[in-house]
């Protein structure tokens, strides 16, 4: 896959099959647009092509503290295998003041060279988001495009939206934002060192940063599954503060892996949450969080035996 910073970068003349949105999360009905683009390039012989549009330009401009559920990097690694072309488009306030005309006939056509436009039935674009399907459907004609436009999915009475599934995430419901997902809800972090003072009670642990602007669950203990260096292991995982053990306030995931002891400080690993067990508690001393870690993995062993 070809991975451009910016629609400036693009350069080439052949014909293309091209999705746009923000695609946080990636969820199934972001992959319902990217399985038609891969259908239409492979049958035609043209470039598949994900333009996804990078908020945080905007956000900054005004000031907007954000709330995603997934990096460009996330999205990067989930699309690798998925597309030719992914354009990571900058949303700057100045790009957000191009006209919808302007967009199609400069960007659709003259940039992208597009045989086929992909987008839902929501889609807008342009200054003060004025394009629309209909408009695109206007200048398919004169463009030479074809114009697809894909049907929202649903859950029951909803439309699967990343706004949904960050709702269904601040619930705990890390279940249903997997079913929502196509894949459990998952971050990205390099082991920290901590006070190591699950080692001296039997569970030694390791711990990642949750980042400010990625959404996060209620702080709580999660079954979860950590994948280090191609290889999985479930896990017991709590997100939070830890306040029987801490004063602090920072946000960690802390986690004890299943069958694994070895050092992993510094290394990058990938933890998905799988399950909510309880919420985050501060007991009277750490006998008391020892018994109720003990609890976690007793129902952990459970779960992940029947998973």
């Amino acid at each position: 896959m070809e991975y451009i910073r910016g629609l400036e970068q693009y350069c080439c003349d052949g014909r293309s099959a091209v999705t746009f949105g923000k695609f946080d999360g990636l969820h199934i009905g972001h992959q319902k647009l990217i399985t038609k683009v891969q259908e239409l390039s492979r049958e035609t012989r043209v470039r598949s092509i994900v333009c996804a549009f990078d908020m945080h330009p905007l956000w900054k401009a005004k000031q907007v503290q954000p709330q995603i559920l997934m990096d460009a990097k996330e999205r990067y690694e989930h699309l690798k295998d998925e597309t030719d072309v992914l354009i990571e488009c900058p949303f700057t306030p100045q790009f957000s003041q191009v006209e919808a005309e302007e967009f199609i006939e400069r960007i659709i056509c003259g940039l992208l060279h597009a045989k086929y436009v992909v987008v839902g039935t929501d889609f807008q674009f342009g200054r003060e988001k004025r394009g629309d399907v209909r408009m695109l459907a206007e200048y398919a004609g004169r463009c030479g495009y074809e114009l697809f436009v894909i049907e929202k999915e649903r859950y029951q009475d909803r439309i699967i939206s990343s706004t949904f599934i960050k709702e269904v995430l601040r619930q705990g419901d890390v279940c249903l934002a997997e079913t929502l997902l196509g894949y459990p809800y998952t971050l990205k972090g390099r082991v920290e060192h901590g006070r190591r003072l699950g080692r001296t009670l039997g569970f030694p642990t390791v711990n990642v940063a949750w980042p400010d602007e990625k959404t996060s669950p209620p702080n709580g203990v999660y079954f979860s599954r950590i994948r280090i260096d191609g290889k999985s292991y479930y896990a017991i995982s709590n997100v939070g503060v830890k306040p029987t053990v801490s004063e602090a306030e920072r946000k960690l995931i802390e986690s004890f892996l299943l069958d694994f002891d070895e050092d992993v400080y510094g290394k990058e690993i990938q933890i998905e949450l799988l399950h909510f067990r309880r919420p985050e508690q501060k007991f009277e001393d750490v006998a008391g969080l020892k018994e109720a870690v003990d609890q976690d993995l007793l129902a952990g062993k459970e779960f992940f035996a029947n998973r």
